[in-house]
């Protein structure tokens, strides 16, 4: 479950400066998606219903919206209104979200296409979310996006994002081994900490938090929206999906790890021959 919170110049696309010339191709075993943020733009229907819960717990919105983002509700309500911190009421108020704010949320733009893409290839992949099962299922029935094979929901887990035991558990059920390459794809920094101590590869959107937000928690790879994640076809032996990852913010992890090495091979290219 998220609210929005934005800081520094915010996750405008004005402040968001991409290399249309930088992609990179992995190789992965499955791929793992973050719900709210990364798959579903709900940031204005989850700031209206913490809004909501905020006027009637008497709490300022400013506060209650700052402690929310990328945490379960009911490790928020565990701070503000620890008689309701239980999965039964978490539930209740999360599954009325699609119905009293749908109207609010959209598809993250790629979100539709890349699980279709995974689908028709034969992908593994999975939803792991701060949300429960009830605010999941709302927000695929509201949107019609496809409906992934493997889920992990806020109640399934006995601590939320950044603890890492949620993607844990999506790559378990997604019947792989502790050390497969694995690719997460996450909006908030506690998501992208989660992702990265799970061993991860980690591809941040920046929908709801500034690049260097996201860049500070350990993304790999930071991109505008899931435009920028293609998949191509399956590795022959492996069965390893390959993953395109273009137009990407060059901050970070893997990413400037693969500009360095880009740029030294640029710079040995244009060294004279050495003479004798």
């Amino acid at each position: 479950m998220v609210s929005h919170v934005e800081s520094e110049s915010g996750p405008t696309s004005a402040s968001i400066q991409v290399d249309d010339a930088q992609a990179t191709m992995q190789s992965y075993e499955g791929l793992l998606f973050d719900m709210d943020g990364t798959l579903v733009d709900s940031t204005a229907a989850i700031e209206k219903h913490w809004q909501q819960i905020a006027d009637e717990l008497k709490v300022d919105r400013s506060v209650i919206m700052s402690t929310s983002h990328g945490r379960r509700s009911i490790d928020t309500l565990q701070i503000h209104d620890p008689a309701n911190a239980n999965w039964d009421y978490v539930s209740r108020i999360e599954g009325r979200i699609p119905i009293e704010f749908g109207q609010d949320a959209s598809e993250i733009p790629g979100a539709r296409a890349l699980l279709e893409a995974c689908n028709a290839a034969d992908v593994p992949w999975a939803v792991v979310t701060s949300g429960t099962r009830a605010l999941v299922g709302g927000w695929l029935g509201v949107l019609g996006l496809p409906r992934p094979p493997c889920l992990v929901v806020a109640e399934e887990v006995e601590r939320g994002k950044p603890d890492p035991s949620c993607y844990q558990l999506g790559r378990r059920r997604l019947g792989r081994s502790e050390d497969a390459p694995m690719l997460v794809l996450e909006d908030s920094p506690a998501g992208v900490q989660a992702g990265k101590a799970a061993g991860c590869d980690v591809v941040a959107l920046t929908t709801t938090h500034s690049a260097s937000q996201v860049e500070a928690a350990g993304a790999d790879w930071i991109v505008p929206d899931l435009r920028s994640v293609i998949i191509h076809e399956r590795e022959p032996g492996t069965g390893r999906v390959r993953v395109e990852i273009r137009n990407a913010i060059m901050r970070g992890g893997r990413a400037a790890a693969a500009a360095a090495a880009a740029a030294a091979a640029a710079a040995a290219a244009t060294q004279p021959p050495p003479t004798s």
